[in-house]
């Protein structure tokens, strides 16, 4: 799930913890490699508060809890007093370091403006009176509390964020899901370019050293009106299968009555009408049509192709302003007001049927065969022949992510919806949220898809918004 790092060659390093950083990752104490890491006490009291109720949150703490326990078991003062030595990696070079809880007051002083009774300031404190009696030790805050470590900088304190989380060092390194060919590229590979044509559709067989930064299911394009684009069905280091992308920008080949209006949201309908791909992931801006593009191929596969059995919807209840409180009803009902973007899609997607009765029709029929779910109730479900959409996944956790896609059943198929620029969820950023970790770690396998939508296609007011504002 984290990064794969080389071994730390700077000199050996003193953590001190914040409680958000166990929270967030409860087995993140052994991340630290040679390093010894400190708890102070207001952590574990910190931990003690926040671990009841059934929220990731709350889970996270009594997960931190019961590995803080597994490594003092047998363990006395004297033992805690030394440090509880961490197990030794199997597949690394170094060994590990202690964990060091805190067994007494430690005398420091803070300014009066920091008074030692908040949190926060008892763990400036406690750093501070490390760096006196370690003075040969580099002490380091790791908080995910942004102003925890401006405090600290003030102060004179290194602090840092907690990065092992990171699946990408920058987000210009995210998989796009596709790219485009040299203006020479069929002229290099003339020589070696096979072709053939399968049950009607069109492939290319394509040999080089320039082809191993391709990825499975990629769309190649070439940058020009009308010009070749095709998908990536197999590729090793120096030789790669093409198929040409059918076309949904034409009246007559339609989704559901939705036609593709741009390159990407062409190749995003062949990804999601695909049967052979298990797992897609679209990203974009809003009005990039990620929403409406899913839900036309998920109907079109349920009620024309009987490819699956419903439609399953599910997102982060992760509200954009202040929660507005309880919702009544049942599950289904508590999770309408979050499917706003799906009712407004439904409505674009039953427009075309003919009066009043028959859209009133149209929309019974399309309620009956799309279920939403909650993200609270999906532990132990497995999902068989279904088509499940997560949106708003750029508000996931990595481990939230992992936990809905491992629901899938055979026959299933995971759409996975959102934009990495708008994340509401405490803590996580653009380079740890589960949308970014579930595009990256999936982008090599060969029963996956990925695209990022960029032309927006709402309207030429919400374009200008979204540009200018």
């Amino acid at each position: 799930m984290a990064i794969k790092r080389q071994r730390d060659k700077s000199p050996k390093r003193f953590f001190v913890l914040d409680t958000n950083v166990l929270m967030h990752d409860p087995g993140c104490v052994y991340r630290f490699q040679e390093h010894d890491i400190f708890l102070p006490m207001v952590v574990l009291e910190e931990l003690d508060h926040n671990k009841r109720g059934h929220s990731e949150v709350a889970r996270n703490a009594r997960q931190a809890s019961r590995i803080m326990e597994e490594l003092i078991v047998g363990a006395n003062k004297k033992d805690i007093e030394k440090g509880i030595k961490l197990p030794e990696p199997t597949s690394s070079d170094y060994k590990s370091g202690h964990v060091f809880f805190q067994t007494r007051n430690l005398s420091y002083d803070l300014p009066a403006s920091l008074p030692g009774n908040i949190p926060d300031n008892n763990i400036l404190g406690t750093a501070l009176a490390l760096q006196k009696s370690h003075s040969d030790t580099k002490v380091i805050i790791v908080s995910k509390d942004i102003n925890l470590r401006i405090k600290a900088a003030a102060l004179g304190i290194t602090a840092e964020d907690y990065e092992d989380d990171k699946v990408l060092d920058d987000l210009s390194l995210l998989y796009t899901g596709k790219t485009e060919l040299d203006q020479d590229f069929w002229e290099n590979h003339a020589k070696e370019l096979g072709s053939w044509m399968e049950e009607g559709r069109s492939f290319y067989k394509v040999a080089g050293t320039d082809l191993e930064s391709w990825y499975p299911n990629q769309l190649i394009y070439e940058n020009k009106q009308g010009g070749f684009e095709a998908i990536v069905r197999e590729v090793n280091v120096t030789e790669a299968t093409l198929e040409t992308c059918a076309n949904f920008t034409r009246s007559h080949h339609s989704v559901w009555g939705i036609n593709a209006r741009n390159r990407e949201q062409n190749f995003a309908l062949n990804l999601l009408m695909d049967p052979n791909i298990d797992f897609v992931s679209l990203l974009g801006n809003a009005g990039t049509g990620k929403t409406l593009l899913t839900l036309a191929a998920g109907l079109a596969q349920v009620l024309d192709d009987q490819r699956y059995h419903e439609i399953i919807v599910t997102r982060a209840t992760v509200p954009m302003g202040e929660d507005i409180g309880f919702l009544p009803g049942t599950e289904e009902e508590k999770m309408v007001p979050w499917m706003g973007a799906l009712m407004d899609n439904l409505e674009v997607l039953s427009s075309g049927e003919g009066g009043e009765w028959g859209r009133a029709a149209t929309n019974d029929l399309l309620r009956n065969r799309i279920k939403i779910h909650s993200l609270n109730f999906m532990r132990g479900r497995t999902f068989l022949k279904k088509y499940v959409i997560i949106d708003e996944a750029q508000n996931l956790t990595s481990k939230q992510m992992k936990s809905l896609i491992t629901r899938a059943g055979p026959g299933t198929k995971v759409i996975c919806l959102g934009n990495i620029a708008q994340i509401d969820t405490p803590y996580l950023t653009e380079t740890t949220s589960g949308l970014t970790f579930a595009v990256d770690r999936f982008k090599n396998w060969q029963n996956s898809g990925h695209i990022t939508l960029i032309s927006g296609e709402r309207s030429r007011l919400a374009d200008f918004a979204s540009e200018n504002l």
